[in-house]
C-alpha cells in the first residue's frame, strides 16, 4: 500500500477534495439533510458531504418509496440545506422523472439545482454514462449510484441486495467503469455485498460510499432519519442507529401535553408579568 499522503481538511469542502479521497486514504462521511436545522446540525457534527436525497419522499412527505417527489419539492429543501450550510459540499439528488427523458431535458433539470437551489453536485441513479457526460458538460458534477437504486424498485422487484452472482457482479464492475469514464467524481454503491463493494472500489480511482455496501467503501452515508432513531416504521440491515430520537421525541411531547392537562404548565417562570395589574394576576391564578 502506498503512503498515506497527509493534509490539512479544508475549510471548505470542493469536489476536486472529494474525488481524491482515495489517495489521501481518507473515509468520507455523508449524511442526508433536509432543511435548515439538519443541514446546521451534520455539519457542525463534521460530515463532509450533505445530500439532498429523494428520500424526502419517505421520511419527510409521508410517500411509500422515492417515485413521487418532484423536482419543485426537491428544490425547496435543497434551498432550506443551502443555507444552513458553510463548509460541507452540497449534492442534490435528482428525483424520478427528472433524467429520464431527453439528455437536454435533464440538463435542464440539473441546472435548476445548481442555480436556484444552491447545489455543488448532483447525483444521479443506474449505469448512464451518455448522461453523465451530458451533465458534467454543463460543468455540473455528478455523484453516480449503482447497486439498489431506490427510483428502480419496481424492475427490481423490491427493494433487494443487488449484485449477487458472477454475472451480477462483473456488471456492477463494469458499470462502475463505465461511470468513471463517463467523468462521475463519486459514486454511491447501496446494498452489494461487502466483497464485491470491495472489488469495485478496487476497480476505480473515484471514491465509492456505501450504504449497505461493507466497510471497504472510500466512505459511507446514511440517512438523517436512520441514524438518528426518528424514522422508525422501517429499520434496514445496514442502519444503525446512534440515537433514538423519535422515542424521546414522544416522550417529550407527552410529558409536555400531561403538564398542560394538569396546569403545570406554564408556571410563573415561564409567564410574563405586567407590575401594573400584579394584583389582578394575583386574585386570578394565586
Amino acid at each position: 500500500m502506498s503512503e498515506r499522503v497527509m493534509e490539512a481538511s479544508p475549510t471548505k469542502i470542493t469536489v476536486p477534495w472529494v474525488a481524491e479521497a482515495p489517495l489521501r486514504q481518507d473515509r468520507l462521511v455523508m449524511a442526508t439533510a433536509y432543511d435548515f436545522s439538519q443541514a446546521r446540525q451534520v455539519e457542525a457534527a463534521g460530515v463532509d458531504i450533505v445530500l439532498v436525497g429523494d428520500s424526502l419522499a419517505m421520511v419527510v412527505l409521508g410517500h411509500d418509496d422515492t417515485l413521487s417527489v418532484t423536482v419543485d419539492e426537491m428544490l425547496h429543501h435543497v434551498k432550506a440545506v443551502r443555507r444552513g450550510l458553510q463548509r460541507a459540499l452540497l449534492v442534490a439528488d435528482m428525483p424520478f422523472g427528472s433524467f429520464h427523458g431527453r439528455p437536454e431535458d435533464a440538463v435542464r433539470e440539473a441546472i435548476r439545482f445548481v442555480k436556484e437551489g444552491g447545489a455543488q453536485a448532483v447525483k444521479i441513479e443506474g449505469r448512464r454514462p451518455e448522461l453523465i457526460r451530458a451533465i458534467g458538460a454543463a460543468e455540473i458534477p455528478v455523484m453516480a449510484h449503482l447497486g439498489l437504486t431506490p427510483q428502480s424498485v419496481h424492475r427490481l422487484g423490491g427493494f433487494k441486495v443487488q449484485g449477487r452472482g458472477d454475472e451480477a457482479a462483473r456488471e456492477l464492475v463494469a458499470a462502475a467503469r463505465d461511470i468513471e469514464a463517463a467523468g462521475a467524481f463519486s459514486l454511491v454503491l447501496e446494498c452489494v455485498p461487502a466483497a464485491l463493494a470491495a472489488e469495485v472500489t478496487a476497480a476505480v480511482n473515484i471514491p465509492t460510499i456505501g450504504i449497505g455496501a461493507g466497510p471497504a467503501c472510500n466512505g459511507q452515508v446514511l440517512v438523517y432519519h436512520d441514524l438518528l432513531g426518528i424514522e422508525e416504521r422501517i429499520a434496514p440491515r445496514f442502519v444503525r442507529r446512534y440515537a433514538e430520537l423519535g422515542l424521546l421525541g414522544r416522550q417529550a411531547i407527552a410529558a409536555w401535553a400531561a403538564d398542560v392537562r394538569s396546569g403545570a404548565f406554564p408556571s410563573t417562570e415561564e409567564s410574563y408579568a405586567d407590575p401594573s395589574r400584579s394584583d389582578l394576576v394575583d386574585r386570578l391564578y394565586g
